[in-house]
């Protein structure tokens, strides 16, 4: 079994570490420390407000007093590259005799000084964002597709759409149904054991990868959910979100939001809720129908008090079921997937 150590320097908060924290969320039992000099002595706990008493250390060095057999970077730079900090902790993991699981878009595997010494050592590096070495380009099997098809989409990237996928998916497995989520980012991939690092593929072959990774999933499925990317609206990751839609088809989508944002990552005005989710449809109904089953909130900067007021305005501005998965619970949104779905 794992016992992973969790490397995000300088990044160990709720936003920032996203691989990371999804594993001490929904994998706490196999995470043993995290690897972070500015919270160093502090708990994952009272960083995050779940995690338990997983330890914060400095360095790798001090991650050894717990054992890992494995070292995952929990953090993603944007461009996905390795600094020296990030390097030096991987090069003494390496040498301890850790497994490494790489979520950057540098693969490590490439990388002469640290190959050798993974052979060496006899350790293996999971770069986990390598797309396929034969890719596919679409061919529009969704037209005979039998399973049905959820995509998480958002008004922006970091508005929980790993998370919110995942909640969904648990939680009707819950009810009996047979669910299987496909991972779209590292995050997912990790989590779920089988996808597509969509933002690593070629342009041309985003939407056909996709695509044939839902095609894959055994066609006795009651529903498959794919993990949603970046943001139409978004100008860096535009691109993506398009090609898993189009790679998707799918028959539902669920929105995500941060209430309270005024710009979006690329530092430009948002888009309301209404304005996206028109856009989806827009974009989706030259091809086949698609509808919108629910929004899931991203609430954690809000107090109680005021998050439940904005779940309950957006649910009525909208007329659809609305809430904050890990925070309230289902709120009647995974009562009106199962009867929109599995009725």
């Amino acid at each position: 079994m794992p016992n992973f150590a969790i490397l995000c320097p300088g990044s160990f908060d709720y936003i920032s570490n996203k691989t990371g924290n999804m594993l001490i969320r929904y994998r706490p039992q196999d995470v043993c420390c995290v690897i972070d000099p500015d919270k160093s002595g502090q708990t994952a706990q009272g960083i995050l407000g779940y995690g338990g008493k997983i330890p914060v250390v400095s360095n790798f060095y001090e991650a050894k007093d717990y054992s890992p057999n494995a070292l995952v970077i929990g953090s993603s730079s944007q461009g996905g590259r390795i600094s020296e900090a990030y390097r030096k902790e991987i090069t003494a993991a390496i040498k301890t005799g850790c497994d490494i699981y790489n979520g950057m878009h540098q693969f490590l595997k490439d990388d002469p000084e640290l190959a050798i010494l993974a052979k060496k050592k006899s350790i293996t590096i999971n770069d986990i964002r390598c797309p396929s070495d034969s890719p596919h380009f679409p061919k529009g099997s969704w037209k005979k597709r039998k399973t049905k098809v959820m995509l998480i989409v958002g008004t922006d990237c970091n508005t929980g759409k790993m998370t919110t996928g995942w909640e969904i998916s648990e939680r009707l497995k819950k009810r009996g149904k047979n669910v299987q989520f496909v991972g779209t980012g590292q995050t997912g991939i990790m989590l779920a054991g089988n996808g597509v690092p969509i933002d690593a593929v070629v342009a041309d072959f985003m939407s056909g990868e996709l695509e044939h990774a839902v095609e894959v999933v055994d066609d006795h499925m009651d529903l498959i959910i794919v993990e949603g990317q970046g943001a139409l609206t978004n100008v860096y990751y535009a691109g993506v979100t398009l090609g898993l839609m189009y790679g998707a088809m799918p028959d539902y989508m669920i929105m995500t939001d941060e209430p309270g944002r005024t710009l979006d990552v690329s530092n430009n005005k948002m888009v309301s809720i209404g304005d996206v989710m028109k856009l989806h449809l827009s974009l989706m109904k030259h091809f086949k129908p698609s509808q919108f089953l629910g929004i899931n909130l991203l609430t954690y900067k809000m107090d109680e008090e005021l998050a439940l007021k904005e779940i309950k305005k957006i649910g009525v501005n909208y007329q659809l079921p609305t809430t904050d998965l890990v925070r309230f619970g289902n709120n009647k949104l995974i009562d009106h997937i199962e009867q929109e779905i599995f009725c």
